[in-house]
């Protein structure tokens, strides 16, 4: 096999379009909606390469539609989970021996691929199938996915780059990172197309083989996923992609003895359920399995007496209601200083006046519905109880309505009291809750943002005061794993803001960084001796 040291392409991150009107890509994407929705698709499982169907169907619907069907996907069982490791192991030599210049190419095929013909497929698909806009598909489904795989290529090259410093005379040491010794899960949630794209592939392209079971409410996207890595040239059986139930993949997974490791993002009491069964069955696996995941967060926004109003409310509004606060990263509690709050509240209610809401298919539509009844039940409880509450003002939303779509209003309450329900417990939703601050008790609300959560994931401090910026920075240097200092505290780009939290946000593994790759390879050092010694006595001996 001929044999060379291989740069790869230097990645930079993929342009986002505008999709203003009258522009190309809003042609084509518009199309492409309307393709989707004209065509009921009957969605398989893929294992070992095989499309595998099954008479228990699942119906895939439209949030913001939810009478109109795109169409059925094959639930699962526990045998299809059994099939879907066998294939894994069987693809699994073949895999890991393939030089790993070959592995890159085919994400780097995939990259190119979702940049151009599946972009707008594969954009319509998350509008449709997770109620995004056009914008916020665009920065998920398109960019950052291509961004995740070009990235982690160049960070795949630099980890196998890296080799130790010193080969005394006579020796010559070295490092080769394996792959892990079995097969890794890949659980992914519904409201990043990149996320369920990622989790698998950086573990697949350090030479694992996967098994992976995505969110329901993310299977229509994830179907075209596996149609772009197949194209790219994917062997069969390295990604294998199953609809199954949770318990039923755990029961067969978290019991399998080649069972290497977990890729995950999802909420905080799956994982912590998942750490114990993986901990009551340690010693079932041949290996330690490596836990990764990303849980959510209480995520916050602190506006100081110095801040600047205007860009102060379009940083709140953004963090909180775009994809309708669905994001891991999206600003939940607000805490403003007394001095600002009039102007800042004077411009978040002008601008949440001008926000429409409906469909996706409407590119003036800024806000959509939530992901399913249940998590429009949930937030609507809160919603209700806020109302009831004499301590909750609430200035702007409240109304909802399920009839068509999963629409809640944005919905800002004020509290009176900072450790009220909504500050502390993580809603996933389009509810935002503030609390207003004296100025002179800066220093006691640092220590309330710190201690109300048991979530650290994104944080942002907004001032213009650069003694508050340090005081904050350093006083909230644990409670987010991503921190903003004037600006709004969601938008991590890959290869600029790893993204990743610790405390109860989840292991801090940083997706989009060489950090979260090194978890998917095992390090063996090698030494090799030019001239071994014949005499086994050292010179101490006389």
């Amino acid at each position: 096999m001929l044999k060379g040291f291989f740069n790869v392409p230097i990645p930079v991150n993929e342009p986002i379009l505008g999709y203003a009107p009258g522009s190309k890509e809003r042609e084509l994407l518009m199309a492409a909606i309307a393709d989707a929705r004209a065509n009921q698709i009957d969605i398989p499982m893929h294992i070992a390469g095989k499309e595998v169907h099954t008479d228990n169907k699942g119906k895939v619907t439209p949030p913001h539609d939810h009478q109109h069907i795109l169409g059925q996907y094959s639930k699962g069982e526990k045998a299809h989970v059994t099939q879907a490791i066998d294939a894994a192991l069987a693809a699994k030599a073949n895999w890991e021996n393939l030089a790993w210049e070959h592995r890159a190419a085919i994400f780097l095929k995939a990259a190119d691929l979702i940049a151009g013909p599946y972009r707008y497929k594969l954009n319509a698909a998350t509008m449709l199938g997770q109620s995004k806009n056009a914008y916020q598909a665009e920065i998920d489904s398109a960019c950052e996915l291509i961004d995740f795989l070009r990235f982690n290529v160049s960070y795949m090259s630099d980890i196998y780059k890296q080799q130790p410093p010193v080969s005394p005379k006579g020796s010559w040491n070295r490092v080769e990172q394996r792959p892990l010794e079995g097969f890794v899960f890949a659980l992914t949630p519904f409201n990043f197309t990149a996320i369920a794209g990622n989790l698998p592939t950086s573990a697949a392209m350090m030479g694992n083989v996967v098994v992976w079971k995505p969110a329901n409410t993310q299977i229509y996207a994830a179907n075209v996923l596996m149609q772009i890595f197949k194209e790219a040239g994917l062997p069969d059986g390295v990604i294998n992609l199953v609809y199954v139930s949770g318990p039923d993949a755990g029961d067969v997974i978290f019991s399998h003895p080649d069972f290497a490791g977990i890729h995950f993002t999802g909420s905080t009491g799956v994982f912590q359920n998942i750490w114990k069964t993986i901990g009551n069955n340690i010693h079932k696996f041949k290996t330690y399995p490596r836990i990764v995941g990303e849980t959510g967060g209480k995520d916050f926004i602190l506006v100081h007496g110095s801040a600047e109003a205007e860009a102060s409310s379009t940083a709140i509004i953004r963090g909180a209601f775009e994809y309708q606060g669905q994001k891991c990263s999206a600003a939940s509690r607000v805490y403003i200083a007394k001095s600002i709050w009039p102007k800042v509240k004077e411009f978040m209610l002008r601008d949440l006046a001008t926000f429409k809401m409906g469909g996706t298919e409407d590119f003036n539509n800024f806000i959509n519905a939530v992901i399913d009844e249940n998590s429009f039940d949930k937030l609507t409880k809160y919603i209700d109880e806020a109302k009831k509450d004499k301590g909750v003002e609430i200035i702007a939303g409240g109304a909802y309505d399920k009839s068509k779509g999963y629409f809640i209003e944005p919905t800002v309450l004020v509290v009176d009291d900072p450790k009220y329900t909504t500050m502390c417990e993580e809603l996933f939703g389009p509810v935002l809750t503030v609390y207003v601050y004296e100025d002179k008790d800066f220093d006691q609300v640092l220590d309330i943002i710190d201690t109300t959560s048991i979530y650290a994931l994104t944080g942002a401090v907004i001032a213009q005061d650069r003694y508050a910026i340090e005081k904050a920075s350093h006083a909230l240097r644990n409670a987010a794993g991503n921190f903003y200092i004037n600006d709004k505290c969601t938008g991590a780009v890959v290869g600029q803001q790893p993204f990743g939290g610790a405390r109860g946000s989840g292991t801090n593994d940083k997706a989009g960084s060489m950090i979260n790759l090194l978890r998917w390879v095992s390090p063996r050092a090698i030494k090799e001796t030019f001239d071994m010694p014949k005499d086994y006595r050292y010179p101490f001996l006389g």
